[in-house]
Order: C-alpha cells, then structure tokens, then sequence
C-alpha cells in the first residue's frame, strides 16, 4: 500500500491500495509526504515551474550541511556565508571548473563517484545533496 498526504492552506490525503495504481491529480499542494512498502520519505517538496508542479525527494539535513561545508571550502567562501539547499553554485560565484572541484570533493567526502551526465545536472547544494543520497542509497 502506498500513501500520499500533502499541505498547503488546507490538508489532503489521498491513498492507492492497489499496486502499481498511481496518483493521477493532485493540486494545491506545497509539501507532500509519501509512504509506501513500510518506508516513509517525509520530506519531498513540491517545486512550481510554470504552473506545473514535480516532486523532487529532498536530502538528509546532514547531507544538505555536508554539502554546504563543501560548498564553502571549495569556493574559499567565509563560515558565515549564506549558503543553504537553494544555493545556486553560479550565484555562488562557481564556474564550469569550480564545479567540477565541488563535484570531486563530494565523491571524496562521500566515497561515491559521480558520472558526468549526473555532474552536468547539478546546478544547487540541494541537487547535489539529493544525487549523494540517491547514490549511497544505490550502494
């Protein structure tokens, strides 16, 4: 069985009982938590592009500080900076090379390795926390 309960200015929830029975609408949602198979992923947001929603798993705030950490040495910015999971590395200051540092960093820090077609997707700490989890995960 799998569920799924969203929030905004009022509270839904909406289950599937049958396998492989897929949620085919869903609106005003900000957030929304999923369970399914006794595994619950709490923290999945709901992104607007264009009036159109999709729904990206967010990283461990562990990993999302990791990266941040990162982030920081790589780009020789101060401990005090602001950088958070919405932090594009190009708003950073971060060039095509700087990036790539970033992305080698991770995979030491991590023990992962990172393909590049992955690389070339990441464009925020929350993207890149996000892949880690995903390739850990893989492991």
């Amino acid at each position: 069985m799998a569920s799924v309960a969203g929030s905004s200015t009022f509270m839904a929830s909406l289950s599937c009982h049958k396998p492989n029975q897929a949620l085919t609408r869903a609106s005003n949602f900000n957030s929304v938590s999923l369970a399914t198979n006794g595994k619950s992923f709490t923290s999945l947001k709901l992104h607007s592009a264009s009036s159109r929603f999709r729904i990206s798993c967010a990283a461990k705030p562990e990993t999302v500080d990791k990266v941040c950490s990162i982030v920081r040495k790589q780009l020789a910015l101060p401990e005090d900076s602001a950088v958070t999971g919405e932090s594009k590395f190009s708003s950073l200051g971060a060039d095509s090379l700087d990036t790539v540092e970033i992305v080698m960093g991770l995979e030491e820090e991590f023990g992962i390795s990172v393909e590049e077609e992955s690389a070339q997707t990441i464009a925020t700490v929350q993207d890149a926390a996000d892949l880690i989890e995903k390739l850990i995960e893989k492991k």
